[in-house]
């Protein structure tokens, strides 16, 4: 086990609360350890009936996985640590969509990246006025992983494309409209909302029913229309040559957005949704993620997108190839293929 994460029992309620606060609790590949075997162990206990995902202190849920780790690992031993986080992590996660038992996850602060791939698939996720949510990936040249190929084609419209390939934000309100939160409270109401779940977990719905809060109007619902015009191209050249015709305000900034990221992890994204969105399973979601994250993070884009946003803090990244137009089909087949027999990801 390790400190950071602080692994209890309340009565029949196992709790997992994550505490790595300067990280904004980013899971290393400790902490993905011990939740999987929290996990197993109370799957198999009859006395657990449910299990709460919260964070300890901060401001934050979680802000994603441990991409020092990743960066270090491409940098320096052919992304062989990479892989291994990744697997452990994809195995956490299909560990969650598939949990026999409610798990109810408090998206409380920044819920982004790795923070996405253990609360989307509880049963309850519950948003909050504080609630910020994001698959910022394309902007570090990484793929939308941890199951995003799963949930964001399966978002209203074209809104899962519009969040992959922008890394647009969302408040608590908008992950309540798009289906990406199961319920609304404000943050004051969270410690009552636990309290009596863990004195009565049969009673989960009716005490996350109890305690909801009316959020304000989503924002995102404005714009539904111009995403699904917009965002509705196969291509990035059809998305972006979309915006530029627009001519609208908000149009001008999408297309100002999407300039800045990755054009090479843009095409990723758009080929991972659509593999994800046809994908029957989410364990076959998770083994083509596997494929594509643990080939992107050597990509060049990677460590420079890494550098550029979290080391150096320069925000100027330059891409290879620069344009979407120089990102061929082929380099995006390579980053899907086929792994050999014995390397492809299976779940627990």
């Amino acid at each position: 086990m390790t400190d950071e994460v602080h692994i209890h029992v309340h009565g029949q309620v196992g709790h997992i609360s994550l505490n790595r606060p300067k990280a904004i609790h980013s899971l290393t590949l400790a902490m993905c350890e011990a939740m999987t075997q929290a996990l197993l162990a109370w799957r198999d206990d009859a006395a657990i009936r449910l299990v709460i995902v919260d964070h300890a202190e901060g401001r934050g849920f979680c802000a994603g996985g441990d991409v020092t780790l990743l960066r270090r690992s491409a940098l320096e031993d052919g992304g062989a640590a990479a892989r291994h986080f990744f697997d452990v992590e994809y195995k956490l996660n299909h560990l969650m969509f598939t949990y026999p038992k409610p798990i109810v996850a408090f998206m409380d602060g920044i819920t982004m990246g790795g923070g996405v791939g253990i609360s989307q698939p509880a049963q309850y996720r519950v948003a909050t006025e504080n609630t910020r949510f994001a698959m910022p990936e394309t902007g570090i040249g990484l793929i939308c992983d941890v199951g995003g190929g799963w949930y964001l084609p399966r978002l209203p419209g074209q809104t899962g494309k519009f969040l992959g390939l922008t890394g647009a934000r969302l408040d608590g309100a908008e992950c309540l409209w798009a289906g990406l939160a199961s319920h609304y409270l404000p943050s004051e109401a969270l410690a009552e909302a636990k309290a009596r779940i863990i004195a009565d977990p049969a009673a989960v719905e009716t005490v996350l029913a109890d305690l909801s809060a009316q959020p304000p109007a989503p924002r995102l619902a404005a714009n539904r229309d111009e995403i699904d015009r917009l965002f509705a191209p196969d291509t990035l050249e059809g998305i972006v040559a979309a915006l530029h015709a627009d001519g609208g305000e908000w149009a001008g900034k999408e297309a100002q957005t999407l300039a800045t990221k990755s054009p090479r992890t843009c095409k990723l994204v758009l080929r991972q949704l659509a593999l994800g969105g046809a994908a029957a399973t989410f364990a076959e979601n998770m083994a083509m993620e596997y494929r594509a994250a643990g080939r992107a993070v050597l990509l060049p884009d990677f460590a420079e997108g890494v550098r550029a946003l979290l080391v150096d803090k320069t925000n100027d990244p330059h891409w290879q190839p620069a344009t979407p137009e120089e990102v061929s089909e082929a380099m995006v087949d390579a980053i899907f293929a086929l792994l050999p027999a014995g390397e492809e990801w299976k779940p627990l």
